[in-house]
């Protein structure tokens, strides 16, 4: 395992933050001080940060349903509730898969696995990524092509892998794209503001019977699945099924603000 993902899992921050750590000189390996990104950690390896020797817990994959109103960070400069807020204290260490904006909602991923976590984010593996999408006017079919075929955008030529008309303003669309805020962008390029945006789907898992602001684990199956995943195409909303409840439910507290928001 790469250094950066080692101090990662071990509940540092995110990545990015890791590295500066490395850069910094901070990271002593095996009794000598690392500052290579590359430098790769092997099991029984005695890593230590600023003198403190650190262990890796084990891995933990957590499906979390987004409320609406939340910002996906574990803490926010403005103030603003995150989605650390509604879980459990044992979740604070575990980084986030990608992300949603404050006003969208639904799935995201969080675990302390960095290998599954490149693998789902990385373009090169075309993860599929499940929306739906509600509009402030009717759609016309006719944009579809034009969707489907790509629209460049300041992070690069944003593409929809495939549309579906559900009613006269609401659609649900397939991303194999992590581009900001590139559904939002795509349709406000054809006329379009959208007034819902929730994430139904992540490769094989999908949201049947996890309410806003609840979260489960996932299953051993689904992990299977998400970690073999690759390029090759799948349909629409065609999950895997698994036995496990329904996500736990959340302190009555928190329950209430996550109501307050959606």
């Amino acid at each position: 395992m790469r250094l950066n993902r080692f101090l990662a899992a071990a509940g540092l921050g995110s990545r990015r933050s890791c590295e500066e750590l490395i850069a910094s000189g901070a990271v002593m390996l095996n009794g000598r001080r690392v500052d290579k990104l590359a430098t790769v950690v092997a099991d029984g390896d005695d890593v230590r940060v600023h003198g403190r020797i650190l262990r890796v817990a084990r891995p933990l994959h957590v499906l979390f349903h987004k409320p609406r109103g939340f910002v996906v960070t574990k803490s926010d400069e403005r103030g603003r509730r995150t989605i650390y807020d509604l879980l459990p204290p044992e979740f604070s260490t575990l980084f986030h898969v990608g992300r949603l904006d404050k006003d969208s909602e639904g799935l995201l991923l969080l675990t302390n696995d960095g290998d599954l976590a490149q693998k789902l984010t990385h373009p090169s593996h075309g993860i599929e990524k499940e929306y739906e999408v509600v509009l402030d006017k009717a759609f016309d079919p006719i944009h579809s092509a034009k969707l489907l075929k790509g629209i460049f955008l300041e992070g690069g030529r944003g593409r929809f892998e495939r549309i579906s008309q559900l009613g006269p303003d609401r659609v649900r669309v397939v991303l194999r794209q992590g581009i900001k805020r590139q559904i939002r962008l795509m349709f406000y390029n054809m006329g379009y503001e959208v007034e819902r945006l929730k994430r139904i789907r992540i490769g094989p898992v999908d949201d049947r019977g996890l309410p806003p602001g609840r979260f489960r684990m996932i299953s051993p199956r689904e992990l299977q699945v998400l970690q073999a995943t690759g390029s090759a195409p799948s349909k629409i909303r065609k999950p895997i099924r698994h036995k496990r409840p329904p996500g736990r439910k959340i302190p009555t507290r928190e329950r209430a603000g996550a109501k307050s928001s959606a």
